[in-house]
């Protein structure tokens, strides 16, 4: 930003902007924190005070802001051209990051469809799914099973498999209804005795349903071992692997949502690595690209892919974004996949997120804190908290303090970068417990 204060620039966006998720009236209460540069896991505003950005910017940042090789690659790619529409046309950077990400993925997810976002990824999920049966001549299947809390973007097509109330009540009267299952997930330990019942009549829920509308439903779609905007709520590999086994048996796709799970999260590359499983398809977005640019994909079977493949042009998969492939977003995804593979990131995280466990454990010790819980890079406790607006104060704090976090509800949640030091999480965990005795 130019020269200027932080509450000057925070009143003129105010303003002009309108901010996602936002009740914007609040900021005339709480002003807007005007960001003028970012490194590593630092945000820096327009006076100069630093915040840890312990959220990864609405968990998108991987290896920290301004991280150079993902620059780097940017800078290489934009010297050469920055888009080219994907119809009729291709380039190297997708056709590589295409070859890439089926490479790494589980089993046969051979073929790579674009978009920009994950709202969008879903969509383009659901839309195979349900035109997938309609080619192969199978009548009726245009319902989505989706599991209680479950969040999959908030598009009217995306927003219709989501349950988070928040989302979806004032939408309402544009939504298709789709059945709710209940889900493996809960605001615990995984090996606690909570988790195993819920996991437990969650499969058994599933089975039941499937019995009895296989022949109307064209896939399930999961959020695989963490539901984020619920809560991050956790549940065990198993679910995962008994869903494969029923929708299988059953005629059903199976739809893994690794919009927010994908890329390391959850101590694998891909969370439905831990079960393991191979989706109908695969939903892929934020870290995708370590924060940088919009980018999002779905990989699909070949046996999905091969639905699609004729001479008749409507029985193409009609469905495009401007933007599909963008070559700027191809090249910084295809760094982060470099740098996952060159600083064997996964094995690193693995060997991080147990020091981390460690060093959180006076925050896991607190009184007030309720439901402790980690799945690799993502670590999550809710606050035992009976009066409203507990996020609005707990953000606030936690500003005061140098530290961004976003609560969802009475859950505080860490997806920091993974570039962050074990120094810099000892910080995030003191400051935190400040923040719960004062907020």
């Amino acid at each position: 930003m130019r020269s200027g204060s932080s509450g000057e620039w925070a009143a003129r966006s105010r303003a002009a902007v309108w901010h996602p998720c936002t009740q914007m009236k609040q900021h005339e209460r709480t002003p807007l924190v005007p960001i003028a540069r970012a490194s590593g896991a630092w945000l820096y505003d327009c006076d100069g005070r630093r915040y840890l950005d312990a959220v990864g910017s609405w968990w998108v940042n991987l290896f920290g802001h301004a991280n150079p090789r993902i620059s780097a690659a940017i800078a290489t790619q934009l010297a050469e051209f920055e888009h080219v529409m994907l119809a009729g046309f291709t380039h190297r950077p997708v056709i590589e990051l295409s070859e890439r990400l089926a490479s790494l993925a589980p089993g046969r997810l051979s073929h790579a469809f674009y978009g920009s976002d994950g709202a969008s990824a879903t969509e383009i999920a659901l839309k195979m799914s349900f035109h997938y049966w309609r080619q192969r001549g199978v009548a009726g299947k245009d319902h989505y099973a989706r599991l209680a809390g479950g969040y999959h973007g908030e598009t009217v097509g995306a927003l219709s498999v989501t349950d988070v109330a928040l989302f979806r009540d004032a939408y309402g009267p544009l939504l298709r209804a789709h059945p709710v299952l209940p889900s493996p997930g809960v605001h615990d330990a995984i090996d606690s005795p909570g988790s195993k019942r819920a996991t437990d009549e969650a499969i058994v829920a599933l089975g039941t349903f499937l019995e009895s509308h296989a022949a109307t439903t064209a896939a399930l779609i999961v959020e695989p071992l963490v539901q984020g905007a619920c809560g991050m709520a956790m549940y065990p590999p198993r679910y995962l692997s008994a869903a494969r086994a029923l929708t299988a048996r059953h005629g059903v796709h199976l739809i893994a949502d690794e919009i927010m799970t994908g890329f390391g999260r959850t101590g694998t590359l891909f969370a439905c690595e831990q079960a393991p499983i191979v989706p109908d398809l695969l939903c892929l977005s934020k870290g995708i690209t370590g924060g940088y640019l919009p980018l999002s994909c779905v990989l699909a079977t070949d046996d999905v892919y091969a639905a699609f493949y004729d001479d008749d042009v409507t029985r193409g998969f009609l469905h495009s974004h401007s933007y599909t492939g963008n070559a700027l977003a191809c090249r910084a995804a295809l760094a982060v996949l470099d740098i996952i593979r060159d600083d064997d990131v996964i094995a690193v995280n693995r060997a991080k997120s147990q020091r981390w466990s460690t060093l959180a454990e006076p925050l896991a010790a607190h009184p007030r804190v309720r439901g402790f819980r980690q799945r690799g890079m993502i670590v999550a406790f809710d606050v035992d908290e009976a009066r409203d607006g507990l996020a609005n104060r707990f953000a606030a704090e936690a500003l005061r303090r140098e530290i961004v976090l976003r609560p969802i509800g009475s859950t505080v949640y860490f997806m920091p970068p993974y570039t962050l030091t074990d120094d810099e999480f000892a910080f995030l965990v003191e400051r935190t417990l400040e923040v719960v005795d004062a907020a």
